[in-house]
């Protein structure tokens, strides 16, 4: 049986993360804004701690166990890694980070300023795991797991509880999906309430495939946004919770991606990087069309990329 979380879980992640992440702001567009012709707000995670909302995971997963003397080890793109160094930093424990050699150098970069152990193996995301789970044996770390584990699904999902304290009138909510725990953790909050519509890349379409063959499957990963969303297959708890609780997934071109965060640089000043632009993505290269008056929320989930790259 699939672990899943529900709300309850969700509101002790907030009460055990308070204080250690950031309230990040959101920002209610003007009409037409995007070319969007719902009522469009931008969630602003972007600027949460090591620049993604995956610190919120990190904080309930390292808060929620013993931290042995050989701390915690994970696989990473880069900004699960991050968020994970910069939380065992915060709370005295080692870290050890498995990464791609894909991913980013100011990700990479990024993981040993926040004083990770980091291990650069293997072309993806896939390659790093495996890696990390034979030094996770060797070692007695605890592991932490960018998406599929209840505490990590269940931190995530607090981006959903903290916006509906900061507005009214949500009917659609647009999440990006690689691994899956942050639609996981939104839809596990919304239940139904809320129309959650994922959005993937063409090149990694984790959950696109899973939902059209009835399980969780390998996909070959590439692409614009494959360093933060290229997980090779969906989590079992976003596969779960995407059946009762995912209105739609839509796919999106790696031009429709980089059309978004040039967008979002040149309307309001906003670096994102392109899995963090894939939300609004979906919403400008029409794949969800919102109707006028729609009370439409699009997450702009991570923003660690090179800001040359966009600016």
């Amino acid at each position: 049986m699939t672990a899943r979380v529900g709300p309850g879980e969700i509101s002790a992640a907030a009460a055990r993360i308070a204080g250690r992440i950031r309230e990040t702001p959101i920002l209610p567009m003007e009409a037409d804004a995007f070319g969007v012709a719902g009522l469009l707000t931008l969630k602003l995670e972007c600027l949460q701690h090591s620049g993604s909302f995956k610190a919120r995971g990190a904080f309930n997963s390292l808060l929620s166990v013993a931290i042995p003397a050989a701390g915690v080890i994970t696989a990473s793109g880069g900004n699960h890694g991050g968020a994970v160094a910069y939380a065992a930093r915060a709370l005295g424990h080692k870290a050890r980070i498995f990464v791609p050699t894909t991913s980013p150098r100011a990700k990479i970069d990024r993981l040993r300023g926040y004083g990770a152990e980091v291990t650069e193996i293997g072309a993806a995301y896939a390659d790093a795991y495996e890696a990390s789970q034979a030094v996770r044996a060797e070692t007695g770390a605890v592991e932490i797991h960018a998406y599929d584990q209840p505490a990590t699904v269940a931190g995530q999902g607090t981006v959903a509880r903290e916006l509906e304290g900061q507005m009214d009138g949500i009917d659609t909510i647009l999440v990006a999906v690689g691994g899956g725990g942050l639609i996981a953790g939104i839809a596990s909050w919304f239940e139904g309430r809320v129309r959650v519509v994922g959005v993937e890349t063409e090149g990694t379409p984790t959950l696109t495939r899973a939902l059209a063959v009835g399980r969780p499957v390998d996909i070959e990963v590439g692409g614009l946004a494959a360093d933060a969303l290229g997980a090779k297959r969906i989590g079992e708890i976003a596969y779960a919770t995407a059946r009762d609780f995912v209105d739609r997934v839509v796919l999106v071109s790696d031009d429709a991606v980089r059309a978004a965060q040039e967008a979002l640089w040149t309307n309001v000043r906003v670096i994102a990087e392109p899995g963090g632009a894939t939300a609004l993505a979906g919403l400008m290269a029409g794949a969800y069309r919102s109707e006028p008056g729609e009370g439409v929320v699009a997450l702009v989930c991570g923003a660690n990329t090179d800001p040359a790259s966009v600016a």
